[in-house]
């Protein structure tokens, strides 16, 4: 089979396709058939060495896949050869023909979600989850603001938090990622580069502030974010990409909480959880992961340009 193969750390043109022995399962494994996967921005951190956690070289890299079960090894019974799957994490690495992952790895994916939709599921799905519901304890009547809300993680909390009662703002910076918010459910989206986006955010609460902001890029926004909670407001850091000067106070005078979560860090219960809900959610329509772009596998150097370029939209999923 063709499998990505990354054999130094480095940048995008590290990422070759090679040829490579079809894995086989053993007990408690399955292997499945590849026909989506998921680009997401901690497989770039990953691939150049800079991440905190790195895999023993060489290695196929992805989370996040979706196919058909081509096979099942002793004792699996939770899937059988042919039922339709999304993958969160794998055995051998999801940017390739085939990957090989634990029964606990597979989960059903719904007949009316495509592949390159079940492909945009596992990061960013189970981070918006952990951070709107296990971190921040959303509830109903709440008022959420996720920054980067055209992006995987932000259209995934956009639906979450509207099906759940939030009244939702997001943030994008074209015209078409706040068309794209607006449509999947926020009430009210705003440029996040305007010059007076944070006066039009507050405006937007009638100067009351969010009980709720989920922050992608913390070192650009933490700051500011922490002006703008209510008493008892929460901040979830989803992302950064480098360090933040804040000022301890505005987290004080608003007994204010700030979570840093990665999905690394989740437990095996609370991750069953999370896929419980997702897979309800897919059924009833309530999540409708958003596809901005497909490319084929030979061009996953391309897509790890393309998932930390400005202006997300979407999620980009290879197809090999």
């Amino acid at each position: 089979m063709k499998a990505i193969v990354v054999r130094e750390f480095g940048g995008p043109e590290v990422l070759r396709v090679e040829e490579v022995s079809d894995p086989r399962p053993g007990r408690g494994e399955v292997l499945v058939r590849v026909r989506a996967i998921g680009v997401n921005p901690v497989d770039t951190y990953i691939r150049s060495g800079a991440y905190g956690i790195k895999p023993t070289l060489p290695y196929t890299p992805g989370s996040d896949a979706a196919g058909e079960v081509e096979s099942v090894g002793e004792g699996v019974t939770k899937v059988r050869p042919s039922d339709r799957v999304y993958v969160y994490r794998s055995l051998t690495g999801a940017y390739a023909e085939k990957a090989l992952c634990t029964e606990a790895q597979v989960h059903a994916l719904a007949k009316n979600v495509s592949y390159a939709q079940g492909a945009a599921l596992g990061v960013p799905y189970v981070t918006a989850y952990r951070a709107m519901f296990h971190k921040a304890n959303a509830q109903p009547g709440e008022t959420v603001l996720i920054h980067g809300a055209s992006g995987g993680v932000g259209v995934a909390a956009v639906q979450m938090a509207r099906a759940a009662g939030l009244i939702v703002v997001g943030t994008a910076s074209t015209d078409k990622g706040k068309e794209m918010v607006a449509r999947e459910g926020a009430h009210r989206v705003v440029d996040h580069s305007a010059a007076d986006a944070q006066e039009q955010l507050m405006k937007l609460t009638g100067g009351r502030g969010f009980d709720i902001i989920v922050e992608m890029l913390a070192n650009k926004n933490l700051a500011k974010d922490l002006t703008m909670l209510v008493i008892k407001g929460r901040v979830v850091v989803v992302g950064s990409r480098g360090a933040v000067e804040i000022n301890p106070r505005d987290v004080m005078a608003r007994d204010a909480v700030v979570y840093g979560m990665t999905s690394f860090n989740i437990s095996d219960h609370d991750l069953a959880s999370i896929h419980a809900a997702l897979v309800a959610g897919l059924e009833n329509g309530a999540l409708r992961p958003v596809v901005g772009q497909e490319l084929p596998l030979k061009d996953a150097p391309r897509s790890h340009q393309a998932v930390m370029e400005p202006g997300a939209y979407g999620k980009i999923v290879l197809i090999p």
